[in-house]
């Protein structure tokens, strides 16, 4: 019995080696930090914040779109990189975010705005 246990363990850890190598990236690899800048823009001199989008998935992604209800600015957010695309916000002009790599923007408004992801696609193969 422990002949076979001997055979079928390293088998296993191949599987397993497998499956983490096709392993999708989902919404959940990517993190949307928000931080208070201190600076004040717009009318009526809102407070300004910045967000960063963050890949944390071991590949790259594309196509990433988060939630944000009722999200607005008192000053422009630049369209290729945060803006609105049917019921959600597309980040980066949808395209691809490197492995770590991240996108930044800033609005300015009278309080922060809940954001998170809900679509993203990725470049495992």
């Amino acid at each position: 019995m422990a002949h076979v246990v001997t055979l079928l363990f390293p088998a296993f850890l191949l599987l397993l080696a497998q499956g983490a190598r096709s392993e999708k990236c989902s919404p959940s690899s990517v993190e949307v930090a928000l931080t208070n800048t201190g600076a004040r823009a717009g009318t009526p001199n809102d407070p300004v914040f910045e967000v960063t989008v963050r890949n944390r998935c071991r590949c790259a992604v594309h196509g990433v779109f988060l939630r944000s209800a009722g999200f607005a600015s008192s000053v422009p957010v630049d369209p290729k990189l945060f803006r609105r695309d049917g019921s959600g916000y597309l980040v980066g002009n949808g395209r691809r975010i490197e492995s770590n790599g991240e996108v930044r923007f800033q609005y300015a408004w009278d309080r922060a705005f809940h954001m998170f992801p809900i679509i993203v696609q990725d470049s495992c193969s």
